[in-house]
């Protein structure tokens, strides 16, 4: 065997194994959660005078939307004398009109709700919290993206947790509108409650470090201010708020009984641009945040979780390289009749996708989705993460050479159910070069495939075609709903026949 093929193979089992221990660590967010899921927090006491809340919701270009959330939120049960809502409102579009003409509808009902708009987006959703909150007048801040329709008990469930002085931060569980929508989205659905449901339940409950999600929670006004504020340095304003927040001493409530329903992308351009935006996010974060962790006195178990969970982006490029390095690594195995050793991948497979499968079941099981429900999207859901490695990559490399991009906001477009009519509204998000890319990795895998098929390498087979399959759909929907897209324009376009 030549150097190369040893360097090949080095390298290959090297990145097997550091996926391999990234894939350990759902198995510790799982142990952690059954063990404390018992830990129900209560409140330390009870509130005889509510304290004042500012509910702040930050917007930009959501005509589908923005009514349904000012509704929604007017809808919310707290005394009226103690409550403020500030429309943050960014946009340049028919928004305004919209946002305007409501809000003077509910200051005619008695309601203390303002209008704000910013000429200039500076500092994005960072920025508009920050400059609403100069002018808010509560103690306590909640925030509502714009597609999110919060339930009317929302404030009466979670301020009283702020009776402890030492409490800095309230988050709720996100729920989906359009879960039924498409595959897509039922993907979604699961990968955000293995989020919400496991590893925030067991970082919270364990006395780990664990993180506000940009909406559907409620701080103390004045943690905000001694962690220094809303800052704009990094695409994630809210993981790196709560990091420094707690670095200061402020501790934090996850309460996956109160849920707070949204709405997730329902096609694949708008999904990419979510997930690009949170990965490079977390990655600047990590940048910023975890040195300050690592040198602090903080318990050891403390620092490891934060490594992890700020670091964990850091697997969609060495996906990528697992990728190439597969096929390169099976062919050279093969060539010197060591293919039987192809066997030796099985623990380091096993531990990095049985811990995928384990993980989402479990937080299905947790919601009360039935047998059928939790265990037959687990392929798709498993291929889809593979077919994300060329965007979440792009990323991460951004982030590391601090390549600086705007806050591109995901497109909202009011779905809800198995509603279609998405397909025919604006805000639809730009398409890029990164299909071609991930239909090359795609027949890449193809060709592998085929060798594994003629020299009876069948043990390879379910692995490469998780793969090939995982880019073939990300390519492909990316490009098949664009340009569909542009079709119906052109048509919408096209003058009627006379």
């Amino acid at each position: 065997m030549t150097f190369v093929e040893v360097l090949f193979l080095a390298t290959y089992f090297a990145v097997l194994l550091v996926l391999s221990l990234y894939g350990s660590h759902r198995y510790v967010m799982a142990y952690l959660y059954y063990k404390y899921k018992g830990n129900l927090p209560t409140p330390k006491g009870r509130f005889e005078v509510m304290p004042r809340v500012t509910i702040q919701l930050p917007i930009f270009n959501e005509m589908y939307v923005v009514e349904r959330l000012i509704e929604a939120v007017a809808r919310i049960e707290y005394p009226r004398d103690r409550l403020e809502i500030q429309v943050l409102d960014d946009s340049s579009d028919e928004t305004q009109g919209i946002a305007r003409a409501l809000v003077d509808r509910l200051r005619g009902r008695g309601l203390d709700v303002y209008y704000l708009h910013r000429d200039s987006r500076r500092g994005f959703k960072a920025g508009a919290l920050q400059e609403g909150l100069r002018v808010a007048s509560g103690e306590l801040v909640a925030v509502f993206d714009a597609d999110f329709v919060p339930t009317p008990d929302f404030l009466l469930r979670s301020v009283h947790f702020f009776t402890d002085p030492q409490i800095g931060m309230v988050q709720v569980r996100w729920e989906h509108l359009n879960r039924d929508c498409s595959h897509l989205t039922q993907a979604q659905a699961i990968f955000l409650d293995g989020h919400f449901v496991i590893e925030h339940t067991a970082r919270n409950r364990s006395g780990r470090f664990f993180n506000f999600n940009g909406t559907a929670g409620v701080w103390r006004r004045a943690t905000i201010e001694d962690a220094g504020g809303w800052q704009h340095d990094t695409l994630t304003e809210d993981l790196d708020l709560s990091y420094r927040a707690q670095l200061k001493g402020w501790r934090f409530v996850y309460l996956p009984e109160v849920v707070s329903p949204a709405e997730v992308p329902v096609e694949m351009n708008a999904f990419k641009t979510q997930q690009h935006r949170w990965a490079k996010g977390s990655v600047q974060t990590a940048r910023k945040i975890l040195p300050l962790i690592l040198r602090s006195d903080l318990p050891r178990e403390v620092k490891i979780e934060a490594f992890f969970h700020l670091t964990a982006n850091f697997t969609y490029p060495l996906m990528i390289l697992l990728t190439v390095l597969m096929p390169v690594s099976m062919v050279i195995r093969f060539k010197h009749g060591w293919y039987e050793v192809l066997m030796l991948d099985l623990p380091f497979f096993w531990t990095a996708t049985m811990s995928v499968v384990m993980f989402y079941v479990a937080s299905q099981r947790e919601i009360g989705m039935p047998l059928w429900q939790r265990v037959k999207y687990l392929p798709f859901i498993m291929a889809l993460g593979i077919g994300m490695c060329v965007n979440q990559s792009k990323a991460v490399i951004e982030a590391m050479v601090g390549y600086e991009t705007g806050f591109t906001r995901t497109p909202k477009l009011g779905v809800e159910g198995k509603d279609r009519s998405w397909f025919f509204k604006r805000y639809r998000t730009l398409l890029s070069a990164q299909p071609l890319l991930e239909l090359a990795l795609g027949a890449y895998l193809t060709s592998a495939i085929w060798f594994a098929l003629d020299k009876g390498i069948y043990f390879s087979l379910p692995f490469l075609l998780l793969f090939q399959w995982g880019f073939f759909y990300v390519g492909l929907m990316s490009l098949l709903q664009r340009r569909a897209d542009a079709l119906l324009r052109l048509l919408r376009r096209a003058p009627a026949a006379e």
